[in-house]
């Protein structure tokens, strides 16, 4: 299998490295100083208190990679939708596709069924260049529990978990599912196949889209905004709008918010994501995380005050900082 990882970040790197390391061939598409480092010293991979140094190809132009049989687009969200010729460049034919970052993807409703079938989200798609390049028969759908940090381009610091779910967005076990996911097992990650990504990944949006904007407004880590009765209500709130949403269109969850919170909060003093990248100066995936479930709620007419409010507060303080358009 030939792998090309596409955004060499924390967890497109720690893909590649752990790939790579297992006798995987793996590319990577990169640009800048991250091209850079790649191509005079390589990928170094911290983990388990041991610093490894991996070779990977590397190249800003996806034709002088060549065809792979896997993409691994593991970029920032808002950077995605320019980068769609470039991965159908490195996409073979019969090639796959897997998204793998935060958030609801692009591709989302398409053959989902229900009221909000072949519904195009504009907020992480606009214009739908995604969804008209990349034929909808080659994504693959995964959820990551893991976290990792880029403390210098081109190097990957791992912190906690290697838990993969992947899943055919038409939920059938097919054969590809399983050669990638055993792929990714002989490679180290702790993977699962579910016959349900959609609700995988709605259920990791219910958590993400709370703690991120709220720690990238405050500056607060996760402890201390669980801890705070005030904020604790108003995460609350946020979350039963977006379980209601989730029930219109057929993503139904079980737990509780109370629940959900009450494990979020044994990270203790944890960054997120997003407050990572504010305190980098880097762009914000807002839009993945909340906008487009306020596009949903508005497509399926539902109220949503408490997340009308965290997505106007978070839009205005990252446009403030030059960090959100």
């Amino acid at each position: 299998m030939r792998v090309a990882v596409l955004g060499l970040g924390a967890m497109g790197g720690l893909f590649a490295a752990l790939l790579v390391r297992s006798g995987v061939s793996v590319s990577a598409l990169a640009r800048g100083e991250t091209l850079q480092r790649l191509l005079s010293r390589g990928l170094i991979l911290e983990m388990n208190s041991q610093q490894t140094t991996h070779a990977i190809p590397a190249s800003h132009d996806p034709l002088v990679l060549g065809k792979h049989d896997l993409v691994i687009v593991a970029v920032k969200a808002p950077a995605l939708p320019a980068l769609a010729h470039s991965i159908e460049a490195l996409r073979a034919p019969g090639g796959v596709v897997l998204s793998a970052m935060n958030g609801v993807p692009w591709w989302f409703f398409q053959g989902f069924g229900g009221v909000c079938e072949g519904m195009r989200l504009q907020t992480v798609d606009p214009g739908g260049m995604l969804a008209a390049t990349i034929p909808p028969g080659a994504v693959l759908g995964s959820v990551l529990h893991m976290s990792a940090s880029t403390p210098a381009p081109a190097h990957v610091l791992h912190a906690t978990g290697l838990r993969v779910i992947l899943g055919e967005p038409s939920g059938e076990m097919s054969g590809r599912l399983a050669r990638i996911a055993a792929c990714f097992q002989q490679a180290g990650f702790a993977v699962e196949t579910s016959p349900r990504i959609h609700d995988d990944i709605w259920f990791k949006l219910w958590g993400n889209m709370t703690m991120n904007p709220i720690s990238a407004l405050t500056g607060a880590t996760i402890d201390r905004m669980l801890d705070d009765p005030q904020v604790s209500r108003f995460c609350l709130a946020v979350m039963r709008e977006a379980r209601e949403i989730g029930e219109r269109f057929g993503c139904r969850i079980a737990q509780q918010a109370e629940e959900r919170n009450a494990v979020t909060r044994k990270l203790g003093a944890f960054r997120t994501s997003m407050l990572q990248d504010v305190e980098a100066g880097r762009p914000v995936e807002l839009d993945a995380l909340l906008g487009v479930v306020k596009e949903i709620a508005q497509a399926l007419g539902c109220a949503v005050p408490a997340i009308d409010a965290l997505l106007g507060l978070t839009r205005l303080r990252m446009q403030t900082l030059g960090l959100y358009p």
